[in-house]
């Protein structure tokens, strides 16, 4: 088995989608903390040109820190497969529905897990009226609160729905569920502890969820053991049903009755200093730096490959996967 610490680790990072620039402060703290483990580190901002810097780097297992369009997706996840370099994470199939919310609903249908109603709405459609308010937009493949509006009226249906077309041809419209805000991080298939979300003023937007000390973190959350014990089940049943591979985070409302309401989950959670999955993995005894090495040492290809193109195709890719630990 190959010795992780021997291999060149590329950290991708910032690439092509609006949340660029929380990418950066993802890939650059992934890079410190594997730096400061003894790994040999290569940062790449993803782009056109991702192949030819992979290989002359010299690149022999991808860490990825990439939120959103190319990074998220399954784009970079089919790449790194066709180029036969070990990655974080999910793979392409996985990626590409935990990316889609309407997709990731769908096939969650008739399960345990609370979903929201919702409908769906295209570019060129009527504003829809037999809808109940308030509604939430959202652009079903962005992330980082972009495109999230609470409407309250059509006319403010109508601002949002102008405003998240600039992102998506098609946005879902969800019902709006208050409660509080609770997230759940899974470490290969298994719930850490409950982090709930309290913004010091509005909604947990994207300058909440961004900037110091505009919202205050409780972990674990001050919730009844119970509903925290049902959301992480519904957490690492999505995590499951998807598909999904190494940290993800998946992301709860909680009503007045005490039911979490499943809104999405996330393949490459941020990682940055205020981001709730190394929070998560703190109350749970994991450090920042252990989080990103177990995270490193689950990497793997998720295709397989038939033995003709696997013989034509030059060397194996090195094999990184080690014992993550457990009981976390």
């Amino acid at each position: 088995m190959t010795d992780p610490k021997t291999l060149t680790v590329g950290v991708l990072m910032g690439g092509m989608s609006s949340e660029r620039p929380i990418s950066f402060k993802s890939g650059r703290a992934v890079a410190d903390a594997l730096r400061n483990r003894g790994y040999t580190v290569v940062e790449i901002d993803v782009g056109p040109d991702t192949p030819e810097h992979l290989r002359e780097y010299g690149v022999d297992v991808a860490w990825l820190a990439l939120h959103g369009t190319f990074g998220e997706d399954g784009c970079i996840q089919g790449l790194l497969e066709i180029m036969q370099i070990p990655y974080t994470g999910s793979g392409v199939r996985a990626s590409a529905i935990a990316m889609d919310k309407i997709a990731t609903k769908r096939l969650l249908r008739d399960t345990t897990v609370c979903l929201p109603s919702d409908t769906t709405w295209t570019r060129g459609d009527p504003i829809p009226t037999a809808i109940r308010y308030p509604v939430v937009t959202k652009t079903p493949n962005g992330g980082s609160t972009i495109g999230i509006h609470i409407c309250h009226t059509e006319e403010e249906l109508e601002h949002a729905l102008a405003d998240c077309t600039q992102f998506e041809s098609t946005v879902l419209l969800e019902q709006f569920i208050e409660g509080t805000e609770i997230t759940v991080a899974v470490l290969d298939g298994s719930a850490m502890p409950v982090v709930e979300i309290r913004p010091l003023a509005g909604t947990f937007d994207f300058e909440a969820k961004y900037t110091k000390g505009q919202t205050e973190y409780l972990v674990p959350a001050p919730i009844d053991p119970v509903v925290a014990a049902t959301a992480q089940t519904a957490a690492e049943l999505a995590y499951s049903l998807v598909g999904v591979s190494g940290v993800a985070r998946a992301d709860f409302i909680v009503d007045a009755e005490g039911t979490p309401w499943f809104l999405e989950i996330n393949t490459i959670p941020g990682m940055t200093a205020t981001s709730l999955t190394p929070m998560a993995a703190g109350a749970a005894g994991i450090t920042f730096e252990d989080l990103v090495e177990m995270n490193l040492k689950g990497a793997k290809l998720h295709n397989e490959r038939g033995d003709e193109i696997q013989s034509s195709s030059g060397p194996t890719a090195p094999e990184v996967t080690t014992a993550a630990g457990s009981g976390h």
